[in-house]
Order: structure tokens, then C-alpha cells, then sequence
């Protein structure tokens, strides 16, 4: 039995056993003995840390086996590919293996590229002989680490970008089985949509025609494998909608269309009146595609039309009040038929679309997504 070391990267490679799994390990060996011979380079331990550690810790025999490496960077990528065939991990922890793996790769080729390079061009009577070699196309890595660890390009998709920018803890998470990947990248992304959100300055000006599509905020709790208003921009509560300056931005007479889903229907009328306004009628629109709700497949929208003084349309058409148009599959897309029928029947005044995703002509808008 000869002495190893134990290399801290070597073993940072490896993820660690359970303690259930350690110590069913550790129980096997003292009854049978270390029965596996320790890989090593030299004298570090490249595999077999756990056996290395019990066998250290009861003084028990083992055997070792050479493995010749050109460097160090070469046996961590033979680390991670001996890792990758144990059956216990998950596919998270497969993933973040796998692109370990593709970046010290891609630190070897890069080494081995600028050692051609320095190269120098030698020349033989007429023939010019170059060291470089044309490198093949790059790979999808995204869709082979996905074949690879046997999840879906998308699933590998999220998981590339959680390990790039969850925290610590939420990458524990995904590890111990406590949390998803989809769960986690909802959280990620729903992050960024509040930081780029704070971005965004209250509306300015005086305006005779306001048009509303707020980011409502609902209650219901997902499961991380669905999506809803929260994945898609930051929502805001019934409070924070209350306290816009819209009161501020709106001219003595003027008028609000605000558009409302039917859970928050009651809910919205304080708001209606936090920022100044009276309500009068609505408009319904039929969305016609089904829509997956609580009580019934809620197919239909409410835009509600409330007024601050006096404003009645300077058109005196009477619009349908339901509007039948099929619905997109972008999360809460307004039919434009909608705004047309606002600029028909109110023909003047300054006109301002707030949490507006697009600009449109004679519309001042406000949003994050704009």
C-alpha cells in the first residue's frame, strides 16, 4: 500500500455521494475490503477519492492503477468522463459535468492553437508548408449535451443558463432534488425582468386618452412547469398600480380605457378611482380560442371605459360592445382593432398607452417593453 495525494481540483470534479451512500460505501469496504484498485496519476488519486478516505481512516489495504495523462487539464476531463457514467446523478449535475468538461476542451484547444502558431512558415524550394490546420465547423454543444444526458434541447437550454447565473444555493437545490430546472430558470428569468423593469421612469406629459393594459398580478402559485404574466414581464399589485401618477398625467377631461380579466374585475375599480376616474361602460372582448380557468374556459377579456370630467366620444358611432377576435399565442397580446376603434371615436387630444410593448403613431407610450 503506497501513500497518495488527494489534488483539491482533481475532487472538486466529483460530486459528492449522499451520506446514505457513503456510508453503505464505507460499511462495504470495512466488511470486504477495498476491493476496486485506486486510479491515480503519479501519486494523486484522479479516482476513488471516497475508498482512498475510508481505507485512510481504517487503515485497510488497497491497490492502485497507473493512468498516463499529458496534463493536468487532460485527466480532468477523464475525471468528468468516468463521473458521467454513475447512474445516481442527476441530470442537472450531468449538465454542469458536461460543460466543465467543454470548457477545459476548449482551454486545451486553445493552447494547442497558439503553440501552432507560433510555429513558424518554413519554406522548401517552391513548397510552402503551413502548421495549421482547418478546424471543423462548431458543434451544437446545447443539442448534443442534451442527447447526451438524455433531457430535451430546451431543458438543457435552461439549465446552462441557471448554472450560469443562479446563485449557489439555488444550484444545491437543483442537486439535492429540491428544486427543478424549470422552477429555477423561472426565477432567473423573472429577475432580470425586475431588474430591467426599475429601468423604466413614471409617464410624463398631460393626456386627454389613456389606454391600460397593466401588469396584474395574480395569486395563484405555480409549479414551475407552466407560465403565466410573471414569467413574461413584472407584475404589479393592486397598491403599486394605485399609486401611478396617472391622476397627475391626465388632462381635467379626459378619458380611461383599461383593459381587465374577469378574476380581477372587482378588484380594478379601485384603481379606477385611485387614479381619478369614474367608471362608465366596457367593451368585452371574445377571444374565441378556448382558455383553461378555474370555474370555465374564461374566453373573453373586459376593457373598461371610465371618464374624468367630461368626455364623451367626439364620434358619436356605437361600437359593438363584444368584439369577436381570435386571440394570439403572445402572452397577453391586445387585438389592434381595439386601439383603432379608440382613435375613431375619440378624433383629437394627446393619447398615451401605458405598459405599452410597441410604439404606434400619434401615441405617446410608457412601459418596459417598449
Amino acid at each position: 500500500m503506497c501513500s497518495l495525494k488527494i489534488d483539491n481540483e482533481f475532487k472538486s470534479l466529483i460530486p459528492p455521494l449522499t451520506t446514505e451512500e457513503y456510508n453503505g460505501l464505507e460499511q462495504d469496504i470495512i466488511n470486504r475490503g477495498c476491493r476496486i484498485p485506486l486510479d491515480s496519476w503519479g501519486d494523486i488519486v484522479v479516482d476513488g477519492h471516497n475508498r482512498y478516505e475510508i481505507c485512510e481512516k481504517h487503515n485497510l489495504p488497497f491497490e492502485t492503477k497507473q493512468i498516463e495523462f499529458e496534463s493536468k487539464d487532460e485527466a480532468k476531463i477523464w475525471i468528468i468522463g468516468n463521473q458521467l457514467r454513475r447512474r445516481n446523478l442527476v441530470p442537472f449535475v450531468k449538465i454542469e459535468l458536461k460543460l466543465k468538461s467543454e470548457e477545459i476542451q476548449n482551454r486545451i484547444d486553445i493552447s494547442k492553437d497558439k503553440q501552432l502558431s507560433g510555429l513558424k512558415q518554413f519554406q522548401t524550394n517552391e513548397t510552402v508548408f503551413q502548421t495549421s490546420e482547418k478546424r471543423d465547423e462548431p458543434i451544437n454543444t446545447t443539442k448534443e449535451i442534451a442527447e447526451s444526458v438524455g433531457v430535451s434541447i430546451d431543458t438543457a437550454s435552461k439549465a446552462k443558463l441557471v448554472i450560469a447565473k443562479a446563485p449557489e444555493e439555488v444550484k444545491q437545490s437543483i442537486r439535492e432534488g429540491d428544486l427543478t430546472i424549470n422552477k429555477a430558470y423561472t426565477y432567473i428569468k423573472r429577475q432580470e425582468i425586475q431588474e430591467k423593469a426599475k429601468e423604466v421612469e413614471p409617464p410624463k406629459g398631460k393626456y386627454r386618452i389613456i389606454y391600460a393594459d397593466p401588469a396584474w398580478q395574480y395569486a395563484d402559485k405555480r409549479d414551475g412547469n407552466t407560465t403565466g404574466a410573471e414569467d413574461h414581464y413584472p407584475t404589479m399589485s393592486i397598491d403599486e398600480l394605485c399609486e401611478l401618477p396617472i391622476k397627475e398625467i391626465s388632462e381635467d377631461n379626459s378619458v380611461l380605457f383599461l383593459w381587465v380579466t374577469s378574476p380581477l374585475l372587482e378588484a380594478c375599480f379601485k384603481i379606477i378611482k385611485a387614479w381619478g376616474f369614474q367608471y362608465k361602460t366596457s367593451f368585452v372582448w371574445d377571444k374565441i380560442k378556448h382558455n383553461m380557468g378555474h370555474y370555465n374556459s374564461v374566453r373573453h377579456e373586459f376593457l373598461l371605459i371610465a371618464t374624468k370630467g367630461s368626455c364623451l366620444p367626439d364620434n358619436k358611432k356605437l361600437y359593438d360592445s363584444v368584439q369577436a377576435i381570435e386571440r394570439t399565442d403572445t402572452h397577453s397580446e391586445k387585438p389592434e382593432e381595439f386601439r383603432n376603434i379608440i382613435d375613431d371615436i375619440y378624433t383629437y387630444g394627446n393619447r398615451i398607452e401605458l405598459f405599452s410593448r410597441t410604439k404606434h403613431e400619434n401615441w405617446d407610450v410608457w412601459g418596459n417593453e417598449v
